[in-house]
């Protein structure tokens, strides 16, 4: 396998539960407890600004409702995506990719892309925040990882920056899946947790692609995993596990 260059720790959405999530607020914690390394998620606004956000709709995590394909990003910036969290987050905006990219390198710091597209535009939000991460990271030592669930989205990606290394990610083992990450040139595979065993890291090792999971908040199971040979470990646990660990 060629080498790897992230961190063994991610924070999952920049800090797990602590701060509010895919937040700038939220890397700054995870930053604070020694991560080097983040999971966030990436989705388009209508005009096409790549920014983070996990749901298909606004209501979950700020004060907005509907879905963000049919908002500006004029719009969308001015929401709150902290207050629903807790008091002291309350006004902190949603970020776009060229925040957290400038965060990042700032600071350090590796970022796995979860490419999270809304239904319907799934190619095109990888051609768009690949495209975008290619030129926010042009020259950087340790690029970022573009991962998603959808394989219409990693084939963007592709399409548009096919030096940036790729992930699948996996909640179920789907028939096929072998294949599908074969024809995309992933470098990775991210599982549910549970997925993952000694057996299927040796896998994926045999394939030439690294191992990773998410999303790991107990002490014994990330024994476990590193001990059979895993890659990379996606947490929300970031003041008990990794760096900022006990």
């Amino acid at each position: 396998m060629k080498p790897w260059p992230y961190p063994l720790w991610l924070a999952h959405r920049g800090a797990g539960k602590l701060a509010p999530e895919n937040t700038l607020a939220a890397f700054r914690v995870g930053a604070g407890f020694g991560f080097r390394a983040f999971e966030c998620d990436v989705k388009l606004s209508r005009d096409g600004e790549a920014f983070l956000l996990h749901d298909d709709t606004l209501q979950r995590t700020t004060s907005g409702r509907g879905s963000p394909a049919d908002i500006d990003w004029a719009e969308l910036r001015r929401l709150d995506a902290g207050g629903w969290h807790s008091a002291p987050f309350t006004a902190e905006p949603l970020p776009t990719l060229t925040q957290i990219a400038a965060f990042c390198k700032a600071n350090g710091c590796a970022l796995n892309i979860e490419i999270k597209p809304c239904p319907g535009v799934e190619r095109l939000t990888g051609e768009v925040a690949a495209r975008e991460a290619a030129r926010l990271w042009a020259g950087a030592a340790v690029p970022p990882l573009l991962s998603s669930f959808k394989p219409e989205a990693l084939q963007g990606a592709l399409t548009s920056a096919p030096a940036l290394p790729r992930a699948l990610l996996l909640d179920k083992l789907w028939d096929g899946w072998p294949e599908a990450a074969a024809a995309l040139g992933v470098v990775a595979v991210i599982t549910n947790w549970r997925l993952m065993d000694a057996a299927l890291i040796q896998r994926l090792h045999a394939k030439g692609w690294r191992a990773l999971v998410y999303t790991v908040n107990d002490a014994d199971v990330a024994e476990r995993l590193v001990a059979d040979g895993i890659d990379g470990i996606i947490t929300d646990a970031v003041d008990r596990l990794g760096p900022g660990g006990a």
